[in-house]
């Protein structure tokens, strides 16, 4: 579906839909009620120009939303039934829980993907590749600062001693990957690490989130991730959501989506 998206739409832009009410313009602002006509302006001005939609569930669940975001997943799968929708949940627990939590996000808001922590292992991944046509992004090289505390660090009983991150990468490609269900997330802040992890998983899909407001640097995020048979998907949220204060901010997302799209796309072609 990624690939379809991606061909489609001629895009490796995912559009993170982090809502926060404070920041919305004119007669929406401070007003959590107006989070699903907010969102789905954003959606309606750019599924001609994403990759994927990558809704943050704590956004919603924050202002007791919930409801809102199972009418925005109905509203996407309307509007842009090509452009699959990862949700960004980063759940990780075990057992039973596990399946509660792959119920919530594949059944409940009927996401097609969903992102995880793999730090308590692959029981904690598997209840999700149960699901046919579903895909899971692991955290893998995350862009905050405090990601060194555990990802950056070596692993002295593993075989050639990996750094945490490059042997989470080296899993998701390997054994882990049973069904070419899974991707890695990676973020645009580091792409010397990028490169890295795409030389460990040359065929996932990395979700990169950092691009735009935190800093990170498309064109060097494409140059380090995009390899033939390893598609990338950057995300930007913030950057596009707020691109405008004004009654014009769908407009505004939409130029700013078109903009950033472009800059992917001329850096995919150097």
């Amino acid at each position: 579906m990624l690939a379809k998206a991606q061909q489609q739409n001629q895009s490796m832009l995912c559009v993170g839909l982090d809502p926060e009410p404070t920041r919305f313009p004119g007669n929406f602002k401070n007003d959590p009620s107006k989070i699903f006509d907010f969102c789905a302006a954003i959606v309606d001005a750019t599924a001609d120009l994403a990759m994927a939609f990558k809704p943050q569930i704590a956004y919603f669940a924050a202002h007791r939303a919930e409801d809102q975001l199972e009418r925005l997943m109905a509203h996407m799968r309307s509007v842009a039934p090509q452009v699959p929708v990862i949700l960004d949940a980063k759940r990780g627990d075990i057992g039973s829980t596990a399946e509660q939590y792959a119920i919530e996000a594949f059944e409940r808001y009927g996401a097609d993907a969903v992102t995880l922590s793999p730090f308590m292992g692959f029981d904690s991944v598997s209840p999700y590749l149960k699901r046919h046509g579903k895909g899971a992004f692991l955290l893998c090289r995350t862009s905050n600062p405090g990601g060194d505390d555990f990802q950056n660090q070596r692993l002295a009983s593993v075989d050639g001693q990996p750094l945490l991150y490059e042997h989470i990468a080296r899993l998701a490609q390997g054994p882990w990957n049973l069904n070419g269900q899974l991707g890695l997330v990676v973020g645009a802040t580091y792409p010397a690490e990028i490169e890295r992890v795409r030389e460990l998983a040359p065929t996932l899909p990395l979700l990169i989130p950092g691009v735009g407001a935190q800093g990170g640097d498309a064109a060097a995020t494409v140059r380090a991730g995009l390899r033939a048979g390893g598609s990338i998907i950057v995300n930007s949220s913030r950057a596009i959501l707020y691109a405008s204060a004004d009654q014009d901010f769908a407009v505004a997302a939409r130029q700013e989506a078109l903009k950033t799209r472009a800059i992917l796309q001329a850096a995919a072609t150097q």
